[in-house]
């Protein structure tokens, strides 16, 4: 009789609320009647109610259709199409209350495939059924990457310019911008156009060392623009951020600002025609190396390091910085500045006060070239604070060692384009022509 009050269908927790009656309905007769009666009623009651349930699950059959509609309503990440127009479902399989769902994504995204789980089984429990039990099978098919040319030249070329070098190192104080200078009168000298950037913006060295501190660049048209005129001297066209600032003002810049300003002396200026424009880099490995790695198409790259380990440690992060593949600038060579002391009054002798060679095995331990080591003259540092480079005291060792230095370098930068592809920003394939170069 229990049962003819039961409404029966497939809620389970209208089978509680009847267990629940009934019990309190048979409390009042003793204890052996209560037990035989609510055990036999709920028995009755759950075979009552497992067949209403069988029943229904035989009709709700879920309709193919009716699944593709409800993720018409899913937006796959990063593409603005819903899954079905972005054909990233394949296939949708019914059957009773169950659904099984194939989407194929471009992305490998753990966050993105998950996602897409948990947006598909929302869109189907709120749209056709809650209580469909749903299977996402998710393949991805990622677009194979596109094959890149090694030694790829990147950033936008700078028309008349052939071929930039940035001269770095991992330390400051290593003398980084002594052969940066001496480096670009050497190429002067052997007729070479030339250009120097000084892009040290918060330690600029170039004015004091090729005295050009009072100078002041000029603004000139080019066609219907303004450009800066680089300040000239040793037959060196140059530009730094020192010749926008008072001797004793600090530049306070975050990264952003300073890549603005570097952006502006590399593009906005009047280069002319050149055959080489050296960047001298800040020390380290930053913001200023990254924003010009990504906006001028290197060349190569110069690591100057001392022989000592301390120095040579941060030289090797120096030239893996140029060798990350989100980089990919090739590294001419090192040099090893202050390689040895030779007293003038012993010409023959050499104290290796740094360390002996430490470059140079760092060059073969890391596979680069090593291209040539600078000693410790009193008269090198001399010329650079009277803004003279000591590579133009003709018939010296000093004038000897920075030849050496820059035939090495200008053999590299040759051996360098024959292995790219054809661009703008290369031409110079051969040493002919450099009167201090042997043929």
């Amino acid at each position: 009789m229990g049962l003819q009050i039961l409404n029966l269908n497939s809620q389970k927790h209208k089978l509680y609320h009847f267990g629940k009656f009934h019990y309190q309905h048979c409390q009042y007769y003793d204890n052996s009647f209560q037990f035989i009666g609510f055990r036999i009623l709920t028995f009755r009651a759950i075979f009552a109610v497992k067949f209403a349930l069988g029943k229904e699950l035989l009709q709700m059959k879920l309709e193919k259709s009716e699944i593709i509609k409800a993720l018409e309503t899913i937006t796959v990440a990063g593409e603005g199409k819903n899954m079905v127009e972005s054909g990233a479902v394949k296939n949708v399989i019914t059957f009773g209350d169950e659904v099984i769902v194939d989407l194929e994504l471009s992305t490998p995204a753990l966050h993105i495939k998950k996602r897409a789980e948990v947006d598909v089984m929302k869109a189907i429990h709120a749209n056709v059924y809650e209580k469909a039990k749903v299977k996402v099978n998710i393949k991805v098919n990622a677009p194979a990457p596109k094959p890149q040319e090694p030694n790829v030249i990147k950033g936008k070329p700078i028309p008349g310019i052939k071929n930039i070098i940035a001269v770095a190192s991992g330390k400051g104080g290593v003398g980084k911008s002594t052969v940066t200078s001496n480096l670009a009168v050497t190429l002067s000298k052997m007729g070479f156009s030339v250009g120097l950037l000084d892009a040290d913006i918060y330690g600029p060295s170039a004015p004091i060392m090729f005295d050009v501190e009072r100078e002041r660049p000029l603004s000139v048209k080019v066609g219907d623009k303004s450009k800066m005129k680089p300040i000239e001297s040793y037959g060196v066209k140059i530009l730094s951020i020192g010749f926008f600032t008072q001797p004793n003002q600090a530049v306070v810049w975050r990264g952003p600002m300073a890549a603005k300003a570097l952006n502006q002396m590399i593009f906005d200026a009047a280069w002319g025609e050149l055959d080489f424009l050296l960047l001298d880099l800040p020390p380290g490995t930053g913001d200023i190396h990254l924003s010009i790695m990504q906006s001028l198409p290197i060349t190569g790259a110069v690591v100057v390091s001392t022989p000592q380990n301390v120095a040579l440690a941060d030289a090797r992060k120096g030239v893996a910085m140029f060798q990350q593949d989100s980089i990919k600038v090739p590294v001419l060579g090192i040099v090893e500045n202050m390689a040895y002391f030779t007293p003038e009054e012993l010409p023959n002798n050499k104290y290796y006060i740094f360390g002996k060679e430490g470059a140079k095995n760092l060059a073969e331990d890391i596979n680069v070239p090593f291209l040539g080591e600078i000693p410790l003259v009193q008269s090198i540092r001399e010329a650079g604070d009277v803004g003279r480079p000591a590579a133009l005291q003709t018939a010296t060792s000093i004038e000897k060692a920075f030849e050496e230095l820059t035939r090495n370098v200008v053999q590299e930068v040759v051996n360098r384009n024959e292995n790219l592809p054809p661009t703008e920003a290369i031409k110079i394939t051969t040493m002919a022509g450099c009167s201090a170069v042997k043929k």
